[in-house]
């Protein structure tokens, strides 16, 4: 099998098994039953039922999701009381397996039909029995965990790699950073509302700029005093080829991280900027700046990595794992933003469901939600094959 494709179903997994386990602990925290904990999806490849919890654990066929279902989590229909009674009554997995083996208790005939996940009585509460707060606790723990994720790794990559710093290796002649009296060893903080920690940061504002004057906000060091100065400058960026730039010549190399709290800052900013990246790339999107045909789908991601790999081999394990790792906390920080979009089947949009119901003292009716979060999977996955059907012509030569 192909190295890059392992390192593909890796990553993927690794991200969703990571955002399903934040669900998963805080079900277990608030005592919510859990029915089924999957990675991937479609059909079981290899499952385990456990007789304590009567959880079942599943690896499924393909690695591009996963779930963590739990018990009452789409709520109750006219059936399902009477269901959860039958399962109830059927006494305990023993009993269970006796009725298989032959030994058959009097109450071996409410076994037969039951979903292979409710062979063993699933412990806990059900989702809705649950206070808004728990309950929010539990859907919002996926993206958070997702982010935790990003800024474990992200520590680990700049305490090896060290950080792009904004500071200037100079200006561009005729442009505005050298109109301004921008000069090499300015350290670029801020520019218009954003505080800048890397240089990336300042490459990122360019593409989301409508070329409107802005302030930036930089800092000098003084050989006379000894001391940095902060100083500002209005600088209007000049379209070149439909891009904007000020003129700045930044830094080509990476500085080490000085200290351990300094590594931890720059880890919580390392995370920030992937989440700003991708929620400008909304933006983007939303606008019409950038075309759905450059979106990357699962298809060209799994490449993505395949390539990283690839090209990163000749350089060695360490290399090559720290690459795996950045594009890790790149995917898990878009993971997360992602499943915080207010959409219905999203989990963002199941935490608006719990906030109104904050809000207004009553939950949202519960047919009324289970119709919008079908109608959000609909979309979703409608979008899904679109973007599938992107990447294969992205593919294709």
């Amino acid at each position: 099998m192909d190295l890059g494709f392992v390192a593909a179903i890796l990553v993927l997994g690794g991200i969703i098994l990571f955002h399903e386990f934040g669900h998963f602990l805080f079900a277990r925290i608030f005592g919510v039953g859990v029915v089924e904990f999957s990675v991937g999806f479609g059909p079981r490849l290899l499952s385990h039922l456990s007789r304590r919890s009567g959880t079942r654990y599943s690896l499924k066929l393909i690695p591009l999701g996963g779930s963590c279902a739990m018990l009452g989590e789409l709520g109750e229909d006219e059936e399902e009381p009477a269901e959860r009674e039958r399962r109830t009554s059927a006494g305990t997995y023993e009993e269970w397996t006796a009725a298989k083996a032959g030994d058959e208790p009097a109450n071996a005939g409410l076994y037969e039909g039951l979903p292979a996940a409710e062979e063993a009585e699933v412990k806990g509460a059900s989702f809705l029995d649950k206070s808004p707060f728990a309950r929010f606790c539990i859907i919002a723990a996926g993206p958070v965990f997702n982010f935790i994720l990003a800024y474990v790794l992200a520590v680990v990559i700049l305490s090896w790699a060290g950080y792009d710093a904004p500071i200037l290796a100079g200006v561009t002649e005729n442009q505005p950073a050298q109109a301004a009296g921008l000069q090499a060893g300015d350290v670029i903080k801020k520019i218009g509302n954003r505080n800048i920690h890397f240089s990336r940061d300042i490459q990122l504002y360019n593409l989301v700029t409508d070329g409107e004057p802005v302030e930036v906000l930089y800092e000098r060091y003084e050989e006379e005093t000894g001391q940095w100065k902060t100083l500002s400058a209005v600088l209007s960026p000049v379209n070149v080829s439909g891009q904007y730039y000020f003129g700045f010549q930044l830094e080509g190399y990476r500085r080490p991280v000085e200290s351990i709290p300094d590594l931890l800052v720059c880890g919580v900013y390392e995370v920030q900027f992937w989440i700003r990246s991708v929620l400008d790339s909304l933006w983007l999107m939303v606008t019409g700046q950038v075309g759905g045909d450059e979106i990357a789908g699962p298809v060209r991601i799994v490449t993505i990595i395949d390539d990283t790999v690839e090209q990163n081999l000749s350089y060695g394990f360490v290399t090559v794992l720290m690459n795996l790792f950045n594009l890790t906390v790149m995917f898990s920080a878009n993971l997360g933003v992602m499943n915080l979009i207010p959409i219905p089947a999203l989990d963002g949009g199941r935490l608006v469901f719990i906030l109104l119901e904050m809000i207004f003292r009553r939950p949202v009716n519960q047919k009324v939600e289970n119709a919008l979060i079908l109608t959000g999977m609909a979309v979703l996955m409608t979008i899904m094959v679109f973007v599938l059907f992107n990447d294969i012509r992205y593919l294709l030569p």
